[in-house]
Order: C-alpha cells, then sequence, then structure tokens
C-alpha cells in the first residue's frame, strides 16, 4: 500500500485527534494553544490523512503532541513510520531531546523508539499519563 509523509494544516490535525484521541468531547477540546507555532505532520496512505503528530521547537528541545492515527489503522505500523519521521525531524530542527506526555498504556510502543520515562505521571481528563523522553547524541 502507498503511503506519504507530509506537513499538514493545523485543522486537518484537529480533525484526525478528535476522532481518535477525545471523540466524546468538542473539537474545542483537542486544539492547543500553541498549534498556530506547531509543525504538524501528517501519514497519508492512498491520499487519506491517517496518522497526525504536532512538533513543538523550544530551543533545543522538541515535544511532540497529539499523536493519533485512526482506529482502522492502528496496530499496522503507520503510526512507527509517522513517530521515526517526526524523531528525525526534531533532530534537523536542531533537538537535543524530545519528549511527549505519553498514555501510560503506551509506555511500550515509545519505548521501542529509544524514549525513556522520567517518573513523572499525571492524570488529565481521566487518563494516566507520563513524561517521556529521548536524547540525542
Amino acid at each position: 500500500m502507498e503511503w506519504t509523509i507530509a506537513s499538514v494544516e493545523k485543522e486537518q490535525a484537529w480533525t484526525i485527534r478528535h476522532k481518535v484521541m477525545w471523540p466524546n468531547k468538542s473539537i474545542e477540546y483537542i486544539k492547543l494553544e500553541d498549534d498556530s507555532s506547531g509543525i504538524h505532520l501528517g501519514l497519508f496512505k492512498s491520499d487519506k490523512l491517517i496518522s497526525v503528530v504536532s512538533l513543538f521547537v523550544d530551543g533545543e528541545q522538541v515535544q511532540f503532541r497529539k499523536f493519533a492515527t485512526t482506529q482502522e489503522e492502528q496496530g499496522k505500523g503507520y503510526g512507527s513510520k509517522l513517530l521515526r519521521y517526526a524523531l528525525e525531524r526534531a533532530k534537523e530542527e536542531g533537538a537535543c531531546k524530545v519528549w511527549c506526555n505519553a498514555r501510560t498504556n503506551k509506555i511500550h510502543f515509545y519505548k521501542k523508539f529509544g524514549l525513556c520515562e522520567t517518573g513523572k505521571e499525571f492524570i488529565k481528563g481521566g487518563q494516566s499519563y507520563i513524561i517521556m523522553e529521548k536524547y540525542f547524541a
């Protein structure tokens, strides 16, 4: 199956975020205050957007947020392709460190990409998270 990764508009990212992450909340819930300054990336399968992630550059740190893949395409490796690309893009943006607020049930997934748990945990919207990070040499 043919797939590509490209920059997307924040509004395109919002559609996938809302559908996947918080479908029972209003669309306003998935919008971020700094979305206008983010780098929004999307993976397209046969020209259909199926996975998104947003990068936020802060000096030598890059946070990735709102990483989501449509339900029907999960478990097929598309999210992994997009995350690998996002990590490379973070390095290109000059990052020494990349980090995220990972849902605790996804820790094993992020560990495959070299991210480590920081021990900083919190709950938002009834969901448990842990901050995970990766340093680039």
